[in-house]
């Protein structure tokens, strides 16, 4: 029977991906070990993630063991996953998308438009936070990082009186009864509600066994948005979101990007064929860019 390692963090919730993935594989024959790793990400809880590297905080030590021959797979959230894959390493998979949707959980089961005014809201996302801003600009917006576990206690504790965080997360802790808004009008993260496989390019054998995984509409959906992201250089830095969706065998994807008050907040729609699934990505951005886009890239990156 086959081992494999599968590298993951340490948090409750990547173990329960991490063990969602197992119990697949080896229902096709393998015998899977999770092996946990500390990543930057998880260490640096004080500071927001914009200021400290962003999305590669959550990936580069797992990547590293991967490279190293340490471990044989890692499975992550595929929005935590930056969009240049190091040399040798590739995404084999992505899993059947989870629900891609940002929610609210607040003290008193409030929504966001029944806070009060000056009432704390907990993100470590910049998306988020300049989307709640437009949606209220009377609400104090503040860091709040950690896991899902961490987050919900900070809230009980008072220290916030709501917080945000992602559907899927929320869901797979079996926290669901907590929610007190879904926001579907929030465009969620680049990749949000997916699991993504990553393996060595070169390693035939894992791959063979991972690819089964792939849920193909997820896939071509997670190219779609990868392409907007990375035609915009998107990181922790600048408030980004993509959606693609696949409707009547055309690919649908809604973006935007925005300065950091939510005051020049771009957004755009563009559909094709499921086969330009890249393409369609990549004009969304390439118009955002044209309308304004740019000039906020050079405003954050100091250009």
């Amino acid at each position: 029977m086959t081992l494999l390692r599968l590298g993951t963090r340490k948090s409750k919730l990547a173990l329960w991906q991490a063990n969602f993935v197992k119990e697949k594989l080896e229902a096709l024959g393998c015998k899977v070990e999770i092996v946990p790793i500390t990543t930057t990400g998880d260490k640096i809880l004080d500071a927001p993630l914009a200021k400290i590297g962003g999305k590669g905080l959550f990936v580069k030590e797992i990547e590293n063991a991967l490279l190293a021959g340490e471990i044989d797979l890692a499975v992550h959230s595929l929005k935590d996953v930056p969009i240049t894959i190091p040399e040798g390493l590739t995404l084999s998979a992505i899993t059947e998308r989870e629900e891609p949707y940002d929610v609210l959980i607040s003290r008193n089961g409030k929504k966001l438009e029944e806070l009060p005014s000056g009432a704390v809201v907990g993100t470590s996302s910049l998306r988020r936070q300049v989307q709640i801003k437009r949606r209220r600009r009377d609400l104090k917006v503040e860091i709040l990082r950690g896991n899902v576990d961490t987050r919900l206690r900070k809230l009980k504790e008072g220290l916030y009186d709501a917080i945000v965080l992602a559907y899927a997360g929320v869901k797979r802790m079996g926290l669901s009864g907590e929610i007190s808004q879904v926001l579907e009008d929030f465009i969620p993260a680049v990749g949000q509600g997916s699991l993504a496989i990553e393996t060595r390019a070169d390693d035939e054998k894992v791959i063979n066994f991972v690819k089964v995984l792939n849920h193909q509409e997820s896939w071509l959906r997670a190219v779609c948005e990868r392409a907007f992201l990375r035609e915009l250089q998107g990181g922790c830095q600048v408030p980004i979101g993509a959606y693609a969706w696949i409707e009547s065998d055309r690919i649908k994807i809604k973006g935007f990007i925005s300065d950091l008050e939510g005051e020049r907040f771009l957004e755009g729609y563009e559909e094709g064929g499921l086969q330009e699934a890249e393409e369609v990505g990549k004009r969304l951005a390439q118009r955002l860019l044209r309308e304004g886009g740019e000039e906020i890239l050079k405003e954050i990156y100091g250009l």
